[in-house]
């Protein structure tokens, strides 16, 4: 009788269970759309109209004056650019809503940007800025606001200066 070592019988090989790795996939998945659609929920769809479009004729009596612009950085580390000034209504109309064509020029001082948003009325309230639809508080003959204009992103072809802002449509009673 041997004492020497023992033969251990070959175990075969188990088939891998591939199953939590499967769900840990799907829940991350399902987790980065949730994410993406919420933070698409809250944005406004980027409008896009002709630089060729005539403006609103009743345009000319909303004045866009004291145009300001301002930018700040969002937590994912990008910058968000906020363009703010006032509107006058000169004519005899009640404006429940204003589009704006806003153009950003390259160096070359063609079109290097062109998007299209409401305008929407600034309200303030301590400490915070609000923003209101126009709808919310129409701006009657004679009445003036303040504005802003959210950009998430503009182009980095942009040359710097103010952009182009045109009112391409007016929803007046």
């Amino acid at each position: 009788m041997s004492t020497g070592p023992q033969l251990v019988p070959p175990v075969e090989p188990r088939e891998r269970n591939w199953m939590p790795l499967a769900i840990a996939a799907a829940a991350v998945l399902i987790v980065a759309a949730i994410a993406v659609f919420i933070m698409q929920r809250g944005k406004e769809a980027v409008t896009v109209t002709p630089i060729s479009a005539a403006p609103d004729p009743y345009a000319t009596s909303l004045p866009i004056t004291s145009v300001v612009m301002s930018e700040s950085s969002n937590l994912a580390g990008g910058k968000v650019t906020y363009i703010d000034g006032h509107i006058t209504n000169t004519g005899n109309k009640t404006v429940s809503g204003v589009s704006a064509q806003v153009l950003f020029r390259n160096v070359a001082k063609e079109v290097a940007q062109n998007e299209t948003q409401q305008l929407k009325w600034i309200r303030t309230r301590d400490p915070y800025v609000d923003l209101e639809p126009a709808s919310a508080a129409p701006l009657k003959p004679g009445d003036s606001r303040n504005f802003r204009m959210i950009f998430d992103s503009v182009t980095p072809d942009w040359n710097g200066v103010y952009p182009e802002i045109r009112i391409v449509h007016i929803d007046a009673k």
